[in-house]
C-alpha cells in the first residue's frame, strides 16, 4: 500500500509543479507537468483500486 502513497504524493507535486510554472508563464511546462500528475494520479488510483478490490468499506 505504500507506492500508492507514493504515486499519489508524486501526483500531488506534479500538480503543484504545473500551478507554479502556470503562474509564471511557462504553459508548455505547466502542460507537461499536469499530464505527469495525471499519469501518477491514475497509476496511484488504479493501484488502490486493485489493491482494495473485493473489499467493502475502504
Amino acid at each position: 500500500m505504500r507506492h500508492v502513497y507514493v504515486r499519489g504524493i508524486l501526483a500531488l507535486i506534479w500538480l503543484v509543479a504545473a500551478i507554479v510554472s502556470g503562474v509564471s508563464g511557462n504553459m508548455e511546462m505547466a502542460t507537461l507537468y499536469v499530464l505527469m500528475g495525471g499519469a501518477f494520479g491514475y497509476s496511484a488510483y488504479a493501484s488502490w483500486k486493485k489493491a482494495n478490490n473485493g473489499k467493502k468499506g475502504s
